[in-house]
């Protein structure tokens, strides 16, 4: 690395934020890669004695110094405070000079009257909310909890790590040292890196919530008819969100496939984790608010010399929320409203805007059936019967209002919670990939607008990963890689409160990241493995099953042929080869027609069709993105044999579930995520003479594949010495 330039030097800043480096950047330091961005050490490290190690400076860097600048030269408190700073982590008396702290030039004087001015417009905006946010939630009660030290929350924030562990997690290496069994999940258990902190959970306490937060659950959970919730599943969720690890839950059964109790349970987990850290939050800058109003002299010593009063992020916001449907987005807010003491919501504000925007007039609160009720009160509405032939698991995820493209703030304060609240000044952001991905793409282009209310996320929770997956996921996954940037504005953070692992730009190491799902795939595994770098370690789910195919209804002659692969780079290589090699001169010199070729993401769909023009093959095809009048004419061509070979995406299957007639043969290309759907490609044989499917897998489709033909079978069929498998 080189030297930092001369230029850089005579900026100096006091060390103990400098150590950070930069906590604002410039337009092109928002597309670096995590990479290249440089932390400045502790000063002990050897290398420039300035920034305490030889490094190169970035773009974006001096965004950073300008501010220190402007506040070390428009402040005197706060320029004096950074000198004292400096000085006594520099061994020096308060009498000593700083040479190269010396004031900031003039010539920058007009500029720093323009930033001060419009940080103090953007600040007013909040002004009568101010006490009020401070408040949110607390008690006189709540400003002695948040003494307490021995709390999860207290433990996770105030720890600080090293450089060294920084650069460990960055590396990605975890190791799973413990197992326990998953209650409730019969053949399914958790695993999880570092110490196992399931074993002892003290039934008698209130399980490190805040005391209103706790007695209101309970309540709320005896309304409903519960008993145990020592031994209940939202119990023994909470405790997994509660140590702040970061959690991949791949098997829980979604309200659509009639598991509305199991969903809401992890729901009100989750919920109640996020609110507990938000009041929790609250109350820690109520209690440091109170000691530097009571001994303001003594408070403005002690902000100087500990870190007592670091206590805030870069922004307001600490808890990120992703969800692929508004249907769904308005379950979550209606429990979340009922989940919240009643002190805290006299006033829900534009609540009713939200229903109309968020519902639908197919939804009615009225009566419930079994399969809509919820033992713990959720209350999830029922679809206004109507006949359909699509199956009920479609009627109940699609019902409801489907636009995923959605964002808003959701903000606490003394008495209230407001909806719709600005995104600087909300406490939690709920938001769809696409929604929040569109705020993004935005800020990109126009460089007035920012999404630095990302910066500061503690709590990420992705859910219904299963459903996101079939709209974009490389539109969450650039989501999830926007967050905990450092900002591009100060946003009227007061900087001597900031943690200092913020400063840092250690941000991602502290954020706990749930994903939470109906079954795993490679998207999600990579995202839990790459993105998710919480210090405090990983819990995740492992599970056995027993597949799907003794639900098969039809006596069909299941074929599974095994195609080698040697990397999982080259997978999609090496499956097009055997399939052009393998399996297209069979279908080609065959004159039976009715082929059904079903295969699992776009991009095979894509090449699949390259080559079938290629060969100047008889096709149609049905993809996701194809016109409502195309799709009705493929359908009638395949039917009526006028083509030979129909392409079929599993995207298409999840939006539409069409009922394809005159299939002879079936081939599984790839084979489908959601088990559910190879047994409805399966049934869609009846009426065949010759009932036949064919299924291309190797070694690196384990996953979906044990979830159709068991896992004790396809742990056999890749380490076989034979390549092909019937099942009947």
């Amino acid at each position: 690395m080189g030297k930092k330039s001369k230029s850089k030097r005579e900026l100096k800043r006091p060390k103990k934020i400098e150590k950070s480096c930069a906590i604002e950047h410039g337009t092109k330091y928002d597309h670096a890669p995590e990479e290249n961005i440089v932390h400045c050490p502790s000063p002990s490290s050897s290398g420039d004695p300035e920034f305490g190690l030889e490094r190169e400076p970035y773009e974006g860097e001096s965004a950073y110094n300008k501010l220190l600048m402007m506040l070390g030269s428009s402040n005197k408190s706060v320029a004096d405070a950074c000198k004292k700073r400096q000085r006594q982590e520099e061994g020096k008396s308060d009498s000593e000079e700083d040479e190269d702290n010396g004031d900031v030039s003039s010539s920058m004087s007009e500029e720093v009257d323009e930033v001060e001015e419009g940080a103090e417009t953007e600040q007013d905006k909040e002004t009568s909310d101010l006490d009020e946010e401070h408040d949110s939630g607390t008690d006189d009660e709540a400003t002695a909890e948040a003494s307490v030290d021995g709390s999860s929350f207290h433990m996770h924030l105030e720890h600080g790590i090293s450089e060294i562990e920084a650069d460990n997690l960055s590396k990605k290496k975890w190791k799973y040292k413990w197992e326990l069994p998953a209650i409730g999940m019969p053949n399914c258990k958790w695993k999880g890196t570092g110490e196992c902190f399931m074993k002892d959970v003290n039934s008698n306490a209130e399980y490190d919530l805040k005391s209103k937060l706790y007695k209101h659950w309970m309540d709320t959970y005896k309304k409903s008819g519960g008993s145990d919730f020592h031994s209940s599943k939202q119990r023994l969720f909470f405790t997994l969100c509660n140590s702040y690890r970061d959690i991949l839950h791949f098997n829980k059964k979604p309200f659509y496939l009639k598991g509305l109790g199991e969903d809401s349970s992890i729901m009100d987990a989750y919920i109640m984790h996020s609110l507990n850290h938000v009041f929790k939050t609250a109350d820690l800058v109520k209690k440091n608010d109170a000691k530097l109003t009571k001994y303001e002299e003594k408070a403005k010593e002690e902000i100087i010399t500990s870190d007592s009063f670091l206590d805030h992020g870069f922004t307001r916001p600490k808890i990120l929320i992703l969800l692929p449907f508004a249907s769904i987005a308005l379950r979550l807010v209606k429990r979340l409203v009922q989940l919240t003491p009643s002190g805290h919501k006299v006033n829900v504000e534009h609540m009713d805007r939200f229903s109309t925007e968020f519902g639908t007039e197919e939804i009615e609160n009225g009566d419930r059936d079994e399969n809509n009720s919820s033992k713990d009160g959720q209350d999830f509405g029922k679809l206004k019967p109507h006949k359909s032939s699509k199956p009920a698991d479609f009627e109940a995820l699609f019902g409801g209002n489907n636009n995923d493209d959605f964002m808003f703030g959701i903000k606490f304060t003394r008495r209230s919670i407001k909806l719709y609240s600005d995104f600087y000044s909300s406490d939690i952001i709920v938001a769809s990939a696409v929604g929040l991905l569109s705020k993004i793409g935005a800020a990109d282009k126009n460089k007035e607008k920012d999404v630095d209310y990302l910066s500061s996320i503690e709590v990420l929770i992705i859910d219904y990963a299963d459903v996101i997956a079939m709209q974009n996921w490389d539109f969450l996954k650039a989501v999830v890689e926007r967050l905990n940037h450092v900002p591009s504005k100060q946003h009227g953070t007061d900087i001597m409160r900031i943690r200092q692992w913020y400063l840092n730009g250690y941000a991602r190491f502290y954020r706990q990241s749930i994903i939470l799902g109906s079954y795993l795939n490679p998207d999600m595994n990579s995202l839990f493995k790459l993105h998710c770098l919480n210090y405090q370690g990983k819990v995740k789910l492992e599970c056995e099953y027993k597949g799907v195919l003794p639900k098969v209804l039809l006596q069909v002659q299941q074929v599974y042929v095994r195609f080698d692969a040697d990397s999982i780079e080259n997978i999609d290589n090496a499956r097009l080869e055997y399939f052009t090699k393998k399996v297209f001169p069979k279908i080609k010199t065959s004159i039976q027609g009715g082929v059904m070729i079903f295969v699992s993401s776009y991009f095979e769909f894509v090449r699949l069709r390259g080559f079938l023009k290629s060969q100047e093959a008889s096709f149609c095809l049905l993809p996701e993105y194809a016109k409502p009048s195309d799709i009705s004419r493929a359908r009638v061509w395949f039917f009526e044999g006028k083509r030979k070979i129909m392409l079929y995406t599993e995207r298409m299957h999840f939006y539409h579930r069409y009922k394809i007639r005159g299939i002879r043969n079936l081939i599984f290309y790839s084979l489908p995520e959601r088990k559910d759907f190879y047994l409805e490609m399966v049934h869609m044989l009846e009426g065949s003479n010759d009932m036949t499917s064919t299924a291309l897998f190797s070694c690196f489709d384990l996953p979906r594949l044990e979830r159709i033909v068991g896992t004790a079978n396809a742990k056999r069929m890749v380490k076989s010495d034979k390549e092909a498998f019937v099942f009947c």
